[in-house]
């Protein structure tokens, strides 16, 4: 008995010594985990103060559409709150199969699978896929999940450099006689910058690669439709593989995977994240439909969207900020240092803006910066109001 207390005294002494986020709470700057009481679209309302959201992720602002909202409370009433089950047995309802046809329409694929999580959507692919013997090669700016999924396979992980193709192609020269998968972002999340799928898509059919493209910040950003990267530069059908969210401009949870019918069907019946999770309750799958709906009926959202983007963008380079290379909505402000970056975010926050810090192990600890998103439903007013109070701020503590 006393050596097993002590093993398990052991295993914890690991969250005994973890003392940062305390250290962090205890100088009052703290940014995480900040309960939001109310929301009233790109307003919120945290500890009984309004601030104007800037750190959000609902790119064409349709969390609060009347025909999301609606649908989700409608699918609530007739199928109940959750599945209680797996997609493999009793969790699949007629709107799950309803909304992977429409998302293999939409994202111009045969079929598509939806799973519970966009991070399991990345996990249930590439552990699924790539098996003994094979390699999966990643950008080393691709999201958590996919790296997740990576450790989870049985083949071998290899990242290269971020947008680094010659590397990536010296990568795949050495394992030309292995099945290979290429996958990366299309949008990538701390930079706003956007894939070079051309050039990828080259290489992978050079050496007989599969490119799956991560669309989690392109759906609804990208594309004619919103369709995506692939779209974006009118090679839906060549790039193999799209893996998207639902909790960013489709307005709820979940994720999907779009591809060949017969890759659907593997993954149906082999890719543990599916088959071991509980299905996609209903009203979040009966939102995502009508939020795709609005998307595609609403076009003029994404003309907004960019609209303001140019907006904040061209605010914060004439402000003198460096935003870096982003070319979308993702709109990250360089500081560098962590703490300046820290209360850089408290001063912003006390003055009603919320924005995202982001500090190491997201970024290295040189590169520290304040994420800002846009929303199609932000206001020129609103915008405005963050660039005035970035520019006051930063002039105070010397950012410029």
């Amino acid at each position: 008995m006393d050596t097993q207390i002590l093993q398990h005294v052991a295993l914890f002494d690991k969250c005994k010594n973890f003392t940062k986020a305390k250290e962090i709470q205890a100088s009052g700057l703290y940014p995480y985990f900040k309960p939001i009481s109310e929301s009233e679209d790109t307003v919120v309302v945290i500890d009984g103060q309004k601030k104007v959201m800037m750190g959000s992720n609902n790119y064409l602002g349709l969390t609060h559409h009347p025909k999301v909202l609606e649908s989700a409370k409608a699918a609530l009433e007739r199928y109940g709150s959750g599945c209680t089950g797996s997609r493999f047995l009793n969790g699949t309802l007629d709107l799950h199969e309803m909304l992977e046809a429409r998302l293999a329409e939409f994202f111009g694929k045969e079929a598509a699978l939806v799973f519970s999580t966009g991070y399991q959507a990345n996990l249930g692919l590439i552990s699924c896929l790539v098996g003994r013997g094979d390699v999966v090669l990643l950008d080393k700016l691709d999201h958590a999940s996919i790296v997740d999924g990576a450790k989870m396979s049985w083949g071998d992980t290899q990242r290269f450099n971020h947008n680094d193709l010659a590397q990536l192609e010296r990568l795949l020269q050495r394992n030309a006689d292995k099945g290979t998968m290429i996958i990366v972002d299309g949008v990538y999340s701390m930079e706003g910058d956007i894939a070079d799928v051309p050039a990828l898509l080259k290489l992978a059919q050079r050496y007989s690669a599969a490119l799956a493209i991560d669309d989690a910040h392109a759906t609804g950003v990208l594309g004619p439709r919103g369709d995506g990267t692939a779209a974006h530069f009118g090679l839906t059908e060549e790039v193999d593989l799209v893996v998207g969210t639902f909790s960013k401009s489709l307005a709820s949870i979940g994720g999907f995977v779009a591809g060949t019918e017969n890759v659907i069907h593997y993954l149906k019946h082999n890719s543990r994240p599916l088959i071991f999770t509980a299905a996609l309750p209903p009203a979040n799958t009966a939102g995502v439909l009508a939020a795709l709906e609005v998307m595609i009926a609403e076009p003029h959202r994404r003309d907004q969207l960019w609209e303001n983007t140019r907006r904040l963008q061209d605010g914060f380079r004439s402000l003198g900020f460096d935003i870096g290379p982003t070319q979308t909505p993702i709109v990250p402000v360089l500081i560098g240092d962590m703490t300046k970056t820290f209360l850089f975010w408290r001063k912003l926050f006390d003055a009603g803006v919320f924005t995202n810090p982001v500090v190491p192990p997201a970024v290295s600890a040189t590169e520290c910066r304040l994420r800002t998103s846009l929303m199609a439903t932000h206001t020129a007013e609103q915008i405005d109001f963050a660039l005035d109070t970035f520019a006051r701020l930063g002039k105070e503590l010397g950012v410029i």
